[in-house]
Formats: C-alpha cells, sequence, structure tokens
C-alpha cells in the first residue's frame, strides 16, 4: 500500500508540475488565472490522473502524454467543483477545507473561472499526437458535455435525480463516473487501436 501511495503522489506531483508550467504562460493579471489556478491548485489527490497514468502503462504510452491527458481531466474535474459550489447550484461556501472559489474571488470570476478550466483541457489535449486528437475531443465532449457530466448536473439540480432510483444511478454516472470512465478510455485511444467511437462508447 505504502508504495501505490507513492506512486499515486509522484503522479501528482508530476500532474501539478505540468499544469504549473502551463499556467506559468498566461497573463498573471488576468482576472481568470487567480481563480483558474486555485480551483486546479485545491488540493486534490489527482486520482484521475493516475488512472490515466496506470491504465496507460499497460499499453505502453508515453509518459508525457499521459500526463497530458491526465491534466486535461483534473482541469475539467476542477471546473465542475468550482461550478457545483456556486450559488446557483449546491451554493457551497467551503471546498476542501478552504473557502470555494466563489467566496475567495465573487461569483463572476469563479464561474468564468471554471469556464477557463474547461476550456484550458481542450487546448491540453490538442498537444498530444495530430492522430489522436480527433477522437479524444469527440470522446472528452461526449463524456462532460450535454450528454454526460453536464447533463448530470442538469438532472441533479432539476430535482429528477430524486424521482427514481434509475435517475440516482444515471445521475451518478453521468456527474461522477463518466469523468472516470475519461480517464479509463482516454489511455486506450493514445494507443491508436482502430476502435468506433461507438465502441469507445461502449466500454466502462
Amino acid at each position: 500500500m505504502a508504495n501505490f501511495s507513492g506512486k499515486l503522489n509522484t503522479i501528482a506531483q508530476d500532474t501539478d508540475s505540468y499544469l504549473k508550467s502551463v499556467f506559468s504562460k498566461q497573463n498573471s493579471k488576468s482576472h481568470l488565472i487567480k481563480p483558474m489556478k486555485y480551483g486546479v491548485f485545491s488540493g486534490g489527490k489527482r486520482f484521475r490522473s493516475a488512472i490515466v497514468v496506470n491504465t496507460g502503462k499497460i499499453f505502453r504510452i508515453d509518459y508525457k502524454k499521459l500526463i497530458i491527458i491526465g491534466s486535461a481531466i483534473e482541469c475539467i474535474h476542477s471546473y465542475s467543483l468550482i461550478h457545483d459550489d456556486l450559488p446557483s447550484m449546491d451554493n457551497d461556501d467551503t471546498r476542501r477545507g478552504r473557502p470555494s472559489s466563489h467566496k475567495k474571488f465573487g461569483e463572476w470570476q469563479a464561474l468564468l473561472g471554471g469556464d477557463g478550466l474547461l476550456n484550458a483541457s481542450y487546448s491540453l489535449i490538442s498537444k498530444v499526437s495530430p492522430q489522436n486528437i480527433p477522437h479524444l475531443l469527440k470522446y472528452f465532449s461526449w463524456c462532460v458535455g450535454a450528454k454526460g457530466l453536464i447533463l448530470g448536473q442538469a438532472l441533479d439540480l432539476s430535482g429528477e435525480m430524486t424521482k427514481s432510483f434509475e435517475n440516482v444511478k444515471l445521475t451518478h454516472t453521468l456527474k461522477t463516473a463518466r469523468l472516470i470512465q475519461a480517464s479509463l478510455v482516454g489511455s486506450l485511444i493514445l494507443c491508436d487501436k482502430e476502435y468506433t467511437f461507438n465502441e469507445y462508447k461502449s466500454l466502462h
């Protein structure tokens, strides 16, 4: 267990180092960069990045590519947490023992900071091998968009989640499990296997 924990720490450190190098190139005076950095460097364990890396090792994928994809997923995850905490959504004042982003910076900066992280994730995906980019973008858009994580958020906030046990399962599948699914399948897409989009979607 200690050895596995050490590996998780290394992946988390490498993910953070890569993200810091990305954000160091941004305008430090921007109203966006501070809430973006505050959201993405919030003390998370980088669990999803670890899934990407450890899955990718099975297929012998280049470590740097895996860190890039893991970083993209961590940006998506952080964006979703910033938005979840907003007054118009879950209205949470704290996140991981700190003021939530809208409490720290105000609602409009938190909202746009979350938007910035979501878009940053696609910018990161564009840095991997050109042949992988279309498949990754299409798959990640499905996982995160109006048929994935965002739909899960809508089901949660609309009250539809509580109307049936099936809706509870669907909400958690879309809002939580879909991003973990992206962490697993993202590595497979880097293998250049000849799978169709529907085959990628069917993998759990």
